[in-house]
C-alpha cells in the first residue's frame, strides 16, 4: 500500500530503529513509547488488520506471536510483557497494517481500578 506507514518503512522510505528484520517481520521501537521498552512487530506482508487475516496467514501469524517472547527476551524483559493487538476502529486501530505492541518495563495498567 503506497499511503501505509508500515509499508513505507518495510520499502525504507521511512527510517526506523530496527530490533529484528527477516523475509517476513520487522521490529522497530516505537517512536511514542508507553513504557521503558516498546517495540512494533509487523508482517512485511500488508495485512490491514487481523479482522483480514484468513487460513493463508497462519504460518505468518504463528510466526509473529512466537517471535514476541524471542524479542522480549532480548530486550531485557524477562520478568514478563505485554502483547496489544489494536483490530479496527472499534479496537482502538490507528494505523491499518497489522501490528503487535511488545511492551515491557513500566507498563500502565490495562483497566484504571479507582
Amino acid at each position: 500500500m503506497d499511503n501505509c506507514i508500515f509499508c513505507k518503512i518495510v520499502r525504507g522510505d521511512i527510517p526506523c530503529r530496527k530490533v529484528y528484520d527477516d523475509d517476513d517481520l520487522l521490529a522497530f521501537h516505537d517512536i511514542h513509547p508507553v513504557a521503558q521498552v516498546h517495540i512494533m512487530l509487523i508482517p512485511k506482508l500488508h495485512l490491514a488488520s487481523l479482522m483480514e487475516a484468513n487460513d493463508s496467514h497462519t504460518a505468518l501469524l504463528g510466526k509473529m506471536l512466537l517471535s514476541t517472547s524471542k524479542l522480549a527476551k532480548e530486550q531485557g524483559l524477562n520478568n514478563g510483557f505485554r502483547t496489544v493487538i489494536n483490530t479496527g476502529k472499534g479496537g482502538g486501530q490507528e494505523v491499518f497494517h497489522l501490528h503487535i505492541h511488545i511492551i515491557g518495563g513500566n507498563i500502565p495498567p490495562m483497566v484504571r481500578r479507582d
